[in-house]
């Protein structure tokens, strides 16, 4: 067992110092692959984190190494102590940043500008109406369309997750990408990938090179630049010459990167994800309700992380969907 100081560091070495949490598991979009088609059953409201539960578990992560805090849902914006609880999370000494749909996003650009919220990260899977339509059963797409506008007019760092699927919004990719040539925007593109109620199957991915050959197909290779690595990487981050923004590929399914990882995640009801496709989860609410110390138990949980996707080390176990017998997305937190 590691000692205290570095209960965020697992058996491999990788230090854990980025934490999602997610504030609520209702939406007010369906997308239909985080939202099963029949919706989910939502934790009663006395199982979710209240705002003080938040603040203080999140304040004990960060005593303990995180230093990047990620705001998710559900849609975060949803909570009616959203407020309150960026302002509180904002005097802590970490990077603070979100991830929205962008649908409620004007109500906040002040507490997000009072907060020092920079990074934003916005779900939007197509650049045409009726598309968004079909995918969020929501007639929204103005709404966040505009609200990305305003976010970029404010010069907030703005990234927009667009999550591929064939035959519905892969092509789009050269539409999505010649948005980032007059804005200072990363579009990243995101492999489908299994969750509960999502339908998926492999026959709807869209890979790293099915991305990338379309591209230089397009561009031509000469035009095509890859930018370095961040460090702890999910995206491998490009650029077209001569372009302001640039774009990115998440290609967890086709080429992972979970060598580097130093993400874990807190559900809206308060367990702990060592892993987004990990089957299990640790409750952190209920010992921390009975003023249990849970830094043993996090510590616990974090030495229980696999080295590769929870385990699915090869593209045949990670096909295989009786290794998902995980939530649906919604409840996981983005």
């Amino acid at each position: 067992m590691q000692e205290s100081s570095n209960i965020l560091t697992d058996s491999f070495g990788r230090h854990h110092s980025y934490l999602r949490i997610s504030l609520t598991e209702k939406c007010n979009l369906r997308c239909t692959y985080c939202m099963p088609e029949n919706g989910v059953v939502l934790s009663p409201k006395k199982q979710l984190m209240t705002t003080q539960e938040v603040m203080d578990i999140a304040q004990l992560f960060v005593k303990n190494g995180v230093t990047k805090i990620r705001l998710t849902g559900g849609e975060p914006l949803l909570r009616k102590d959203f407020p309150e609880i960026i302002t509180a999370l904002s005097k802590l000494p970490v990077h603070l940043s979100l991830t929205t749909n962008a649908i409620l996003v004007d109500r906040h650009i002040e507490t997000f500008k009072k907060s020092n919220l920079k990074a934003i990260n916005v779900s939007l899977d197509t650049l045409i109406p009726a598309k968004f339509n079909t995918i969020t059963k929501r007639d929204q797409f103005n709404k966040a369309y505009d609200n990305i506008k305003l976010l970029l007019n404010h010069n907030f760092n703005v990234k927009l997750n667009v999550v591929l699927i064939k035959g519905f919004n892969d092509d789009e990719i050269i539409d999505f990408i010649n948005f980032t040539k007059n804005e200072h925007i990363t579009v990243r593109f995101i492999e489908f990938m299994p969750f509960d109620g999502n339908n998926w199957d492999t026959c709807k991915i869209v890979s790293y090179k099915d991305i990338l050959d379309k591209v230089e197909e397009y561009y031509l290779p000469s035009n095509v630049t890859m930018l370095t690595n961040e460090k702890n990487f999910t995206a491998r981050n490009f650029k077209i010459k001569g372009f302001t923004g640039t774009f990115g590929i998440i290609s967890t399914v086709t080429n992972p990167f979970c060598d580097s990882c130093n993400r874990i995640r807190l559900t809206a009801n308060g367990k702990l994800k060592n892993c987004l496709f990990s089957t299990t989860e640790t409750d952190l609410l209920t010992p921390f309700r009975e003023n249990q110390q849970i830094e043993p138990i996090i510590q616990a949980a974090i030495q229980k992380k696999k080295a590769v996707r929870s385990g699915m080390t090869s593209i045949n176990d990670f096909k295989n969907l009786t290794n998902h017998d995980n939530r649906s997305m919604i409840t996981i937190g983005g």
